[in-house]
Order: C-alpha cells, then structure tokens, then sequence
C-alpha cells in the first residue's frame, strides 16, 4: 500500500509554491465549503431516527459533543500537515502520507485498510439508500393516486442491481480528473435533498402544533433493546460527523501565509457550526414531527405523503448525489488497484495494455483489460453485499462505529503526539490519551450495538 512521496522538493518556478506545485490560492470559506458539501450527505437522512431513540436531552447533547470531538480531532490533524515547521516543513499532502510520515510502515497498511474498509462500506450504504429512494418514488405516487391505505409494496433488490449497472458503467471513468462535473452535481443534490428533509420536518411540525417526543426517546420492550437502539443511533451520528480521511487533502488546496494548519481550524469551527446547525435541525424537526414514529430514512420513511411531487423530488436528489457519491468513495480503490497491479506485473499486457473499442455512433474509448475486470468484480461484490444485508440504520451505523476512533480519533491523536514532541505522561499527552480511550469506547459500543441490529434484522 505504498504512498509516493510527497515531501520531495521540486526546482519550481517564481509561481509554484514551496514544494514545485503550482500556487496554491484556497482560503478559510473555499476549505469550509469543500468540507461542507463532503460531510452533509447521506448521512443526515438518520438524524431524525437517531434523535428520537435518544430523546430530547441525550439526542441534541450527541450532536453537540460529535460536533466537538470532530472538532478537536480535525484540530489535531490540520497541525500535523507540515512536518516540524508549521509555515516551512515538508507538507503531507494526504491522510496516508502523513500516516507514513509520522506513524511508519505497519500504521499504513492498517490506516490503508481500514480507509479502503470504509470506502467500500460506504459504496454498499449508498447502493441501499439509492434502492431505498427509488422505492419511496413509486410508492409516493402508488399513494397518491390510490390513497395512503393502499398496498403499495415493492422488493429493493432489483432496484440494486440497476443502481449497480450504471455505476459499472460510470465505473469506467478513469479518474477524478475526468469526473468533477459528477462531483458537482452530486453537491448540489446532496443540499437539495437535505434542505427538503429539513423543510418538511418543520412544516409539519407547524401543522401539528405540538412537538411530539420525550425525554428518554423510543420506548421499548425490555431495557437490553432500548440499549441497542441507543448504540445504533450513536453509530449513526458518528457516521454523519467526521472528515478526517479527507482534511489533509482539503488543507492542501490552501494559500500561505498564514500558516495553513491556522487557516484549517477557522474553517473546521466554521464548516462544523455550519453543520451541526444543520443537523440539529434535521434531527430535532423530524422528531418534532413524528416523535416515536420517526422514520429510519426522513424522506423515505412515509412520514411525509404529501406533496407527492416534492418527495419525488427529493429522492431523485439522493439518487443523483448517490450516481456521484458511489464514485467518489471507489475511485481511490481503483486507483491504487491500478497502481498496484502495474508495479507487480510491469510486463503484462493484460495489466497494462489498453484497446481502442468503438460502439456504434459513440467515440472510440480506450480499454484496459483488468480495469474491466477488477471494476465489474468491485461493483458487482458491493452490490451483492447490498443485497444480502439491505438495512439503512444498522449499515451506517456499523460504518460510523468502525471507523470513528481508529480514522478520526487515534491515528491523529498519535500523529499529533510525534509532530509536536508531547512526552509521555505530561498533562497534554494524559487529557488526550483519556480522549483516545473514551471515543475508543464510544465506538466499540456503537460497533455491538450496530453488529447486534444486523443479525436481528437479518434473522427477523
């Protein structure tokens, strides 16, 4: 899982900047605009479900102490961005880099396998939500045509492997370079859709006039499910939070002087209040509005019938974000299974060969035979993952466990121990160390309790 090296120096001209690379021009808004159209996505979707097993006090509490942890954590690793020197030290220009930098060999493949864990993972919550969306359309306008006790029922794997088609399709793009139009598009959808859901949420709290809900959320059955929903949500909220797998990279699109790691932390407090403001909105009118009943996905839950046209809108938003956002998440995979495969096997046509096809009336496309293989065995895996386990909540909860302490937590508390020479058991090494441990708790409770609603979903 070799990173190439980012701290070479190149003899650059008047108008590159420190390190050979052409001038970088971003500033604080640029970083927190790139940061809020990353982490606003799917994610927001469970907020409302979320909040409603934790209740009214614990549910906006979560919220805020997510808020501050990702907070510290991005604190942590925007310092880590130049080696030694803040304004003068070789830069990391990427997650993985500075792993490598700071952390050596073993911590890079561990941080790599988990990042490519995660990725993957993401690519199956999103072929699950897009199945989900298509769904609540049909039965939007079933319901609306034939009334809301009608028996409007359709099966989601089909949907799924349609979903998967076209990101086979879209899969054959080569690389990011040739997909920022798809990028584009997917943030616009994502705060479209999102800003519906939020808009619904408050209406129809208004028109109810009262805000349903309780202090202690969701009841259930016996105390040992209650806890179960209450890791679930907690898993749900750690998916939607951080943006540590992509900070570094955000960070490096920055201007200097002033330091970049100075300019990141004002544009994280900016992007994080941003979103928290967001999100408790979310969270907080959806359960205003539906208390206990607070569907596991807000806009294809049927909590909202009406306007019909409207959630038609709003999910075809999420499935044009998700078209984009599968991408987004594979493209990394794919490019390192490029890199990969070409170093091992330098001397092989089929790994390094490309084919001029021509279809039809379309322009000739150059083809690479492992690119086809490899992407239609990664698309079709993700797929029939998809398939196998289509379970909205407990998936992104199992993703937000997994990787909210080892991604967003330890490795940057450890980085950050290194870049600033902390010595052990000194006051700021013992603080965050039990900052370290307590999230590290948090997560594992948040992976049973994910874990737990898998198998019960599964076997129910």
């Amino acid at each position: 899982m070799a990173v190439h090296d980012s701290l070479e120096v190149l003899d650059g001209r008047c108008d590159d900047d420190d390190d050979g690379h052409p001038r970088r021009t971003g500033t604080a808004w640029t970083c927190a605009a790139h940061i809020i159209t990353a982490v606003i996505g799917s994610g927001v979707l469970s907020l409302a479900w979320s909040v409603a097993q934790l209740g009214w006090v614990v549910g906006p509490a979560c919220l805020f102490c997510f808020a501050l942890v990702t907070y510290v954590s991005a604190a942590l690793l925007a310092d880590c961005y130049r080696r030694g020197d803040p304004e003068k030290g070789p830069r990391n220009r990427s997650y993985l880099d500075a792993v490598r930098v700071y952390l050596g060999k073993k911590h890079t493949w561990a941080c790599g396998s988990l990042q490519f864990v995660s990725l993957y993972g993401c690519g199956v919550a999103y072929i699950i939500t897009t199945a989900t969306s298509i769904r609540a359309i049909l039965k939007a306008n079933c319901y609306h045509k034939h009334g809301h006790d009608a028996h409007c029922d359709y099966g989601g794997s089909y949907y799924m492997l349609v979903f998967g088609a076209a990101q086979l399709l879209l899969s054959f793009i080569p690389d990011f370079h040739d997909m920022a139009w798809l990028s584009v598009v997917a943030a616009v959808m994502s705060f479209s859709y999102a800003f519906i859901g939020f808009g619904l949420g408050l209406a129809t709290t208004i028109a109810n006039g009262t805000i349903k809900g309780s202090i202690t959320g969701v009841q259930m059955r016996t105390p040992m499910q209650k806890v179960w929903r209450v890791s679930q949500a907690i898993g749900d909220i750690a998916f939607a939070y951080p943006y540590s797998l992509i900070l570094l990279e955000i960070q490096d699109t920055l201007k200097s002087p002033p330091a970049e790691n100075k300019t990141m932390k004002r544009a994280s407090m900016i992007s994080i209040l941003v979103t928290t403001f967001f999100y408790l909105c979310c969270g907080c009118f959806g359960y205003a509005a539906f208390g206990s009943d607070a569907p596991g996905n807000l806009l294809t839950g049927f909590g909202f019938y009406e306007p019909y046209w409207l959630i038609d809108f709003a999910n075809a938003c999420i499935i044009l974000h998700l078209l984009g956002g599968y991408q987004v998440y594979s493209q990394p995979i794919f490019q390192f299974a490029d890199r990969f495969f070409a170093e091992r096997f330098p001397d092989s046509g089929f790994v390094n060969d490309f084919h001029t096809v021509r279809l039809g009336c379309l322009p000739a496309c150059r083809v690479n035979l492992l690119r086809v293989c490899f992407r239609t065995l990664y698309v079709a895996s993700t797929t029939a993952v998809a398939v196998a386990f289509p379970y909205f909540n407990e998936v992104l909860a199992l993703l937000g466990a997994l990787n909210f302490w080892p991604l967003a937590i330890y490795f940057p508390v450890e980085m950050y121990f290194i870049q600033r020479n902390v010595p052990r058991w000194s006051a700021r090494w013992v603080v965050l160390q039990t900052f370290s441990v307590v999230c590290l708790l948090v997560s594992a409770f948040a992976l049973v309790g994910s874990i737990e609603g898998l198998i019960t979903q599964k076997l129910g």
